[in-house]
């Protein structure tokens, strides 16, 4: 009987990413440069960081003029005007502003603190935002990848995200290709007979989260390798794992 594994290795020597810098084509070479071979089926897990700086979506905060309202939230949350008015730009709405956290839904749909603007890893008095598009750039990246590696892939775009029920963060897919990001046992069998009702596993999300202790907040490793699993290869993409407001019981 074989024992079911799979392994995540981390890959070092990314430089520093700016605009344009053709982020797929150093992937390629921070994976040739560690002397690493790439298999037919790897998942690539990205950081939405490099993703975002590679697209140019970064804002000098500086260069951001805070409206009325901004400095007003500003005042109660305890941020930076030009950083409120930021998060605005990025929100379709608010969601929650309690003891200094502003909870908002993307232009995306995603809910997430401060619409995923961040101002970890960057230049200061800079923030990144959240790529346009994520489930693009994973289908530009996979093309990217794919191309240099001469096999078949998957990407996943990650970011991390905090979770309504259990203290911590996650790292979790903002951005799919190459995959199915929900797994559906519903109507399966269980072992003791019975059908699965209501089993649809969030596989993308556990696939970002399961990369992310080995790329580290603060460890210089953007890019992470999920080796060893067996999936049907799929479009995919992360929006089918927003849930639909009808269906969600928090907002």
């Amino acid at each position: 009987m074989q024992v079911p594994e799979y392994r995540v290795v981390g890959i070092p020597g990314l430089p520093e990413i700016l605009p344009g810098s053709g982020l797929g084509e150093l992937i390629c070479g921070a994976v040739r440069a560690a002397s690493l071979e790439v298999l037919d089926g790897d998942i690539f897990v990205v950081t939405q960081k490099v993703v975002s700086k590679d697209e140019g979506r970064s804002v000098r905060l500086e260069s951001v003029k805070p409206s009325r309202l901004a400095r007003n939230w500003a005042g109660e949350l305890d941020k930076d005007p030009a950083l409120v008015e930021i998060i605005l730009s990025q929100s379709r709405r608010i969601v929650r502003m309690d003891r200094g956290r502003l909870i908002v839904e993307t232009h995306h749909g995603f809910v997430c603190a401060n619409a995923g603007v961040d101002q970890s890893n960057t230049a200061a008095g800079e923030v990144t935002l959240l790529p346009e598009d994520p489930d693009a750039s994973a289908r530009r990246l996979r093309s990217c990848l794919e191309q240099g590696f001469r096999t078949r892939l998957a990407v996943i775009v990650s970011d991390t995200f905090g979770r309504p029920w259990r203290e911590g963060l996650v790292n979790v897919a903002i951005g799919v290709a190459g995959l199915a990001p929900l797994v559906d046992y519903r109507g399966d069998l269980d072992s003791a007979g019975r059908r699965l009702e209501a089993t649809a596993m969030a596989w993308a999300d556990e696939l970002a989260g399961a990369a992310e202790p080995v790329m580290g907040k603060a460890r210089g490793i953007p890019v992470a390798i999920v080796r060893g699993l067996t999936y049907p290869a799929a479009e995919g993409s992360a929006r089918s794992l927003i849930r639909p407001a009808e269906q969600d019981l928090f907002r």
